[in-house]
C-alpha cells in the first residue's frame, strides 16, 4: 500500500513544486496527492528540512566506545551504549547507541573513526519520552559515496512513487569533536513511523541479513532470527501464514490467491522501483532489505522497501559486480555492458574484477558492471580455485554479505538461500511480471519524463553545494550527481 504521508515526506520544502505534480502513485496513492503534500508540508519537523545540512555531535564515553566497536569486531554483537547528542543546537542526555548494518560494518574495527561508522541514536532508549519533534529513532547511514546523494534521491524518489520511505537530511557528524563528517541521517522505522506511513495497528517485520523466508513450521520462535518485528503488538502469526503460503502454494494457486494475502499492485512498483534506481541489493539481495507489513483490515502484506545505499550503482565496503545490474553467469563483461538478459537491473559501468575467475573462466579486461557484489537475478556459484576479492573472507557455504548459501553458491539473486521466493515466484508468472512491467513504465512516466527526478537531484545538489563546503568539494558533490544523472538518463541544471 502508499505511503499514508503522500510525497511531501522525505522532502523538503524546496521540493513541494515539483513534487506536487506527480500525481497518483501505481500502488494506489490518493487522488488528491498534491494537497496532502501541502498540508503535510506545514506541519513537517524542522528536523527532515532537507533543504539545509543540519548539525548532529555525539558525545560518549571513549571507554565504552572502544567497548563497543571491539565487541562487534570479536563477534559481531551490537551493544547499546549510553550517549549524549546535540542536533541543531538541541542537547539530549541519556540518548540510546548502537552499530547499524551489515555490509557496511564490514571493515569496523576498535580503530575506525566513529564518526564514518553507521549508528542507530535512539533518544528514547533510556528516557522514556524523549524526542525531537516527535521523532525517537534515527539512522546515520553507511554509504561509500562522500554525499550520499545515490541514497538521499533514491529515497525521495521512492516517497514520490506512493511507496513508504524515510525522511532523510544531509548532515555535519561529529563524535567527540572529531573531524565532522557529511552523513545522511534518515528514519528508523519503528510504530511511530509505520502508524505513519502505513497506518495505525501496523505489524511491521524486518527480513533480517541473515535470515531466511523459508517456511518452518507454526513455532514463531523458528523466526525470531529471520524476521525482527519492529511495530505492532508482538504477534508471528500472520507472517507465518504468509510464508506457508508464499512457500508451499502450487503455482495454479499461488497465482490465483496471491492478492488475497499480498498488497500485489504495490509490489508490482516495488520491483519496478528497485530496477529504476538501479537497486540490487533488496529484497533479493544479499542482505534480504526489506520490511514486510501487516494490515489488518485487509488481511494483506505489504513488501516495504529497506536500503537504498547500493542505489545508481553504490559500492559500500568495495566488492565487485552488482552495482546496477550485476554479473550472471553466462559470457564475458567487456567495457561494463553485461550479455544481455543477464541482469535484473540493467548495466552500469566501473568497478574493477578482483583476481580470479567467473563462470567462463575469464573476466575480459578485468571489468565488471557495477561495482558492488555479484547480484543481479543470474549470479554464478564459483568453480574450483575461485579467488575472492582481497580482504574478503568467504567462510565454507559463505555467501557475501554474511548469509550462508546451500551448496556454496556466490552471487545469486540475492539473499543466503540464492534469492528470494515471493520474488521469484512474482516474476516467473507472466501476469505478475506484466504488471511489473506496467509498472515500470508508469514510474519511467512519473518520475523521470515528468522532469520530478531531476527535480529531486537538483534540490539535494544545491543543499549540498550550499551548505557542505567544509565537509565536501563541490567537484564530488557535481561528480556524484552527474552520475545519478547519467544512470537515470537525464540531464541537470
Amino acid at each position: 500500500m502508499p505511503s499514508r504521508r503522500g510525497i511531501a515526506v522525505a522532502v523538503s520544502l524546496v521540493l513541494l513544486p515539483a513534487l506536487a505534480l506527480v500525481g497518483c502513485s501505481a500502488a494506489g496513492a490518493s487522488q488528491n496527492a498534491s494537497s496532502a503534500a501541502v498540508s503535510d508540508a506545514s506541519a513537517a519537523s524542522a528536523l527532515w528540512d532537507a533543504s539545509s545540512v543540519h548539525d548532529i555531535d555525539l558525545e560518549v564515553d571513549e571507554t565504552a566506545l572502544q567497548e563497543a566497536l571491539t565487541t562487534y569486531a570479536q563477534t559481531g554483537e551490537k551493544v547499546w551504549i549510553e550517549a549524549a547528542v546535540t542536533i541543531d543546537g538541541v542537547r539530549f542526555e541519556q540518548v540510546g547507541l548502537k552499530l547499524k548494518g551489515n555490509s557496511s560494518l564490514r571493515e569496523v574495527t576498535a580503530d575506525t573513526d566513529p564518526a564514518t561508522i553507521p549508528w542507530r541514536i535512539r533518544l528514547d532508549k533510556y528516557v522514556d519520552g524523549q524526542s525531537l519533534d516527535g521523532e525517537t529513532d534515527l539512522v546515520v547511514r553507511g554509504n561509500s559515496s562522500a554525499t550520499s546523494l545515490n541514497e538521499a534521491v533514491a529515497l525521495t524518489l521512492l516517497d514520490a512513487a506512493g511507496l513508504a520511505s524515510q525522511s532523510a537530511i544531509s548532515t555535519s557528524f561529529s563524535v567527540n569533536g572529531g573531524t565532522p563528517q557529511l552523513r545522511l541521517v534518515i528514519q528508523n522505522p519503528n510504530d511511530a513511523w509505520a502508524a505513519d506511513q502505513l497506518g495505525a495497528g501496523t505489524l511491521l517485520y524486518k527480513s533480517e541479513a541473515e535470515g531466511s523466508w523459508d517456511y518452518v513450521g507454526d513455532d514463531p520462535a523458528d523466526y525470531v532470527a529471520s524476521f525482527e518485528q519492529e511495530a505492532g503488538d508482538e504477534d508471528y502469526t500472520p507472517l507465518i501464514a504468509f510464508l506457508d503460503f508464499v512457500n508451499n502454494s502450487d503455482d495454479a494457486t499461488f497465482a490465483a490467491e496471491l492478492g488475497d494475502h499480498l498488497d500485489v499492485d504495490a509490489f508490482a512498483t516495488h520491483l519496478a522501483f528497485q530496477d529504476l534506481v538501479g537497486n540490487t541489493d533488496d529484497i533479493d539481495g544479499p542482505g534480504n532489505n526489506s520490511y514486510l507489513s501487516y494490515d489488518a483490515s485487509t488481511g494483506l502484506m505489504t513488501v516495504v522497501n529497506w536500503d537504498l545505499n547500493l542505489a545508481f550503482g553504490g559500492m559500500p565496503g568495495g566488492g565487485f559486480g552488482g552495482g546496477a545490474g550485476g554479473f550472471a553467469p553466462g559470457g564475458t563483461a567487456p567495457d561494463g555492458t553485461a550479455p544481455d538478459g543477464t541482469t535484473r537491473g540493467g548495466t552500469a559501468p566501473g568497478g574493477t574484477a578482483p583476481e580470479g575467475t567467473m563462470p567462463d573462466g575469464t573476466v575480459p579486461d578485468g571489468t565488471v558492471p557495477g561495482g558492488g557484489m555479484p547480484g543481479g537475478a543470474g549470479g554464478f556459484t564459483p568453480p574450483e580455485g575461485f579467488t575472492p576479492p582481497e580482504g574478503v573472507e568467504l567462510p565454507e557455504g559463505a555467501f557475501p554479505g554474511g548469509g550462508a548459501q546451500p551448496g556454496g553458491g556466490f552471487g545469486g539473486a540475492g539473499g543466503p538461500s540464492g534469492g528470494n521466493i515471493l520474488a521469484e515466484r512474482f516474476t516467473a508468472n507472466a501476469e505478475f511480471q506484466a504488471l511489473v512491467d506496467a509498472a515500470a513504465d508508469r514510474l519511467q512516466q512519473q518520475l523521470v519524463d515528468s522532469g520530478t527526478a531531476a527535480e529531486i537531484l537538483d534540490a539535494w545538489t544545491t543543499t549540498l553545494l550550499g551548505g557542505a563546503g567544509d565537509l565536501v568539494t563541490a567537484d564530488t558533490v557535481r561528480s556524484d550527481a552527474a552520475s545519478i544523472a547519467q544512470a537515470l538518463g537525464i540531464s541537470t541544471s
